[in-house]
């Protein structure tokens, strides 16, 4: 039979199919790895937005740990939404206690229509538990600046930034440059032994970028599980984002889903 690496996704589900856990699946799928998921929350959310939350009980939250990790050979994983500061201690507990290798935190605070996905205290959490259990971390520019308590202004705050988020505990960090201004978009890696890498990409002018930071962390999951360096990985995955935006499905009003069918 054939071998196939396994992963699993840590997030909330969307209701409306764009992003979390929804477009988790979509990409691994694309990348030819299997993925397993834990549930973090239920939303009921559309292209609009994030109507109303539900939470995953703790209990649950283990339970569904044991039944995955008692059975898959994971590889890799990721974490996405996970609300509350309850909910950010038990993922920790659970990763610790699975030993969990080559895990992504996508420290999701706030879902594209403008409602917070992630409470002060979790917050606190996420940065001092999380964090130094991570291969990498991918806040964009706005989370980054939450996170580090300044605002991430020109090229100097950027690194400033990277430093910092490194020496909460994750040993790469990726700030993503897409809510920054103008043509294009540069994302900045450091590296855990000091170096730092860009990667540049043209701004595409559309409202169908629902669920990206997803994408792009479940992307980079997908190749470390299959054994793939940070810096093999992000060139295909900029180049994947590129084209899952640029060739726009029309599903919703609001901001749309990307187009997880696109080869990369």
């Amino acid at each position: 039979m054939k071998e196939v690496a396994q992963v699993v996704t840590i997030a909330g589900i969307d209701s409306s199919g764009g992003a979390g856990v929804n477009a988790d699946l979509k990409t691994f799928h694309n990348q030819g790895v299997y993925s397993a998921s834990v549930i973090t929350g239920l939303t009921a959310q559309n292209t609009f937005g994030v109507q109303d939350v539900l939470p995953t009980p703790a209990k649950f939250i283990a339970e569904q740990f044991d039944s995955v990790f008692g059975d898959l050979n994971v590889k890799a994983a990721k974490t996405g939404a996970l609300f509350d500061d309850p909910t950010v201690k038990e993922v920790v507990v659970n990763l610790k206690r699975q030993h969990v290798q080559n895990l992504v935190v996508d420290p999701v605070m706030v879902a594209k229509g403008g409602a917070k996905l992630l409470t002060d205290e979790a917050i606190h959490s996420v940065k001092t538990l999380l964090f130094p259990l991570a291969e990498l971390i991918t806040p964009n520019l706005t989370e980054a600046a939450v996170l580090v308590g300044y605002e991430l202004v020109d090229e100097g705050a950027i690194q400033r930034a990277l430093h910092d988020l490194q020496a909460m505990g994750a040993k790469n960090v990726l700030i993503k440059g897409g809510h920054g201004q103008g043509k294009k978009i540069r994302d900045a890696l450091l590296l855990a032994d000091g170096r730092i890498r860009y990667y540049e990409s043209e701004r595409i002018e559309t409202e169908r970028t629902h669920g990206t930071g997803d994408t792009l962390s479940s992307y980079i999951v997908a190749g470390l599980a299959q054994g793939k360096t940070l810096e093999a990985i992000m060139p295909a995955a900029k180049l994947f984002m590129q084209r899952a935006i640029a060739d726009g499905i029309a599903v919703g009003h609001g901001h749309g889903p990307l187009n997880h069918w696109v080869k990369g």
